[in-house]
């Protein structure tokens, strides 16, 4: 499984790829300088239980600790993980 990062000025998208198919996608809108809003989490039916949308949750807070930026996880599902993981509260705003 691979995580690709798009990323632009005002939005941006991490995908995961497995071999030619995408398993799934969370998108992001940048909410001023150093803080970005996840606001959907989507997995393709055929990679439905197998973690996929916690992988790209979790490359998304490595992204932030990596670049010193927070996130504001308003995607019912990336919010999910927040609130089962209190390890990762350190990049909530």
């Amino acid at each position: 499984m691979e995580i690709e990062q798009h990323n632009t000025d005002k939005n941006g998208f991490f995908k995961a790829i497995e071999g030619y198919d995408e398993a799934g996608v969370m998108t992001y809108v940048w909410a001023g300088p150093g803080k970005f809003i996840i606001d959907h989490t989507e997995v393709n039916e055929a990679y439905s239980g197998k973690g996929i949308g916690k992988q790209l949750v979790l490359e998304a807070v490595k992204y932030a600790r990596e670049n010193k930026v927070k996130i504001l996880p308003l995607c019912p599902y990336a919010k999910s993980v927040f609130n089962k993981h209190p390890e990762l509260h350190d990049v909530l705003f």
